[in-house]
């Protein structure tokens, strides 16, 4: 305890840039697609997002068209933390930011998806032809990304506004937003949606290939000490069927209780919220009173 509120106090004490979408979030002109008091506020902008991220990836290795993407165009392995940069990016600016740059995340990422073509084997062997801004591809991504988060955040979260149905419904505005057609508005769509996917999933060599590299990451010296145990919680959280079709095996010692742990410890450090979401309720106050642009946040993501 006394550990964790030292490295508080130095964390305060240390000055620390701004990520450079805080600005964004916070001079924008409207409330954006969501606000205080949403479903989404509080799933996205939680401290389980640091697991929901591993859980999200590894089902989305699954669907051999997201796969053959990530295999034929992306630079992922070299650049790591450029990508989880890029993703942390656009769910910050889609849950906190203004509509504009909501929208304007929205088409950033679909202008570097439409080089990402090509074809891939589904998991009846058939060939298949895929790019990244299908409808189809980009409602698996949207699923899979809803599933994690949702998931991760009944196990390790608080109490969601409106409970899980509402989180779901709610995020269907980000898929509209990537081209989804028709995403789901409640658990239940979700999961039958999800459920229809499953006899195109499939694991191979590429697949292997991912889930080591998510297991064992390139990342800084600081987060290499908790990685391991926030992997393992992510495992652990999976539905059962994506675990085995992963070929991983939930741990034998209590990785949800030690993930728990784990994360009272990094909101004691870290605070329980985030800068992007900071940000968001000065520009909340600002629009609801009148006022002039608030001052900067003093944190970096």
């Amino acid at each position: 305890m006394v550990r964790w509120r030292q490295a508080a106090a130095r964390r305060r004490r240390a000055p620390v840039r701004p990520a450079d979408w805080i600005p964004a979030i916070l001079n924008g002109t409207d409330e954006g697609f969501f606000g205080p008091g949403s479903a989404v506020w509080a799933v996205n902008g939680a401290i389980p997002t640091t697991v929901a991220g591993i859980r999200a990836l590894l089902i989305q290795t699954l669907h051999p068209g997201a796969m053959a993407g990530v295999h034929d165009h992306s630079r992922f392995q070299e650049d790591a933390m450029g990508r989880l940069n890029g993703t942390i990016r656009w769910v910050a600016t889609t849950t906190f930011g203004d509509t504009e740059t909501a929208r304007a995340g929205a088409r950033a990422v679909q202008r570097v998806h439409r080089g990402i073509v090509g074809e891939y084997t589904d998991g009846s062997g058939v060939e298949r032809g895929y790019a990244a801004n299908d409808p189809d591809l980009a409602r698996w991504v949207h699923n899979a990304f809803t599933e994690a988060f949702l998931g991760a955040h009944l196990i390790w979260g608080g109490p969601i506004p409106g409970g899980p149905d509402r989180y779901v419904r709610e995020w269907a505005r980000a898929g509209e937003l990537m081209g989804v057609e028709n995403p789901p508005t409640s658990r239940r769509e979700l999961t039958e949606q999800l459920d229809a996917f499953l006899p195109e999933l499939r694991a191979d060599e590429r697949v292997a290939a991912a889930v080591q590299f998510i297991r064992r990451p390139s990342v800084s010296p600081a987060i290499r000490r908790i990685y391991p145990t926030l992997f393992a919680g992510a495992v652990a959280s999976l539905p059962e069927r994506y675990r085995q079709l992963l070929g991983l095996r939930r741990p034998r010692w209590p990785a949800v209780t030690a993930t728990r742990v784990l994360l009272w410890g990094m909101t004691l450090v870290l605070g329980r919220t985030s800068p992007s979401e900071r940000a968001a309720m000065h520009r909340h106050a600002r629009l609801t009173d009148g006022g002039s642009t608030a001052a900067m946040p003093d944190a970096d993501t």
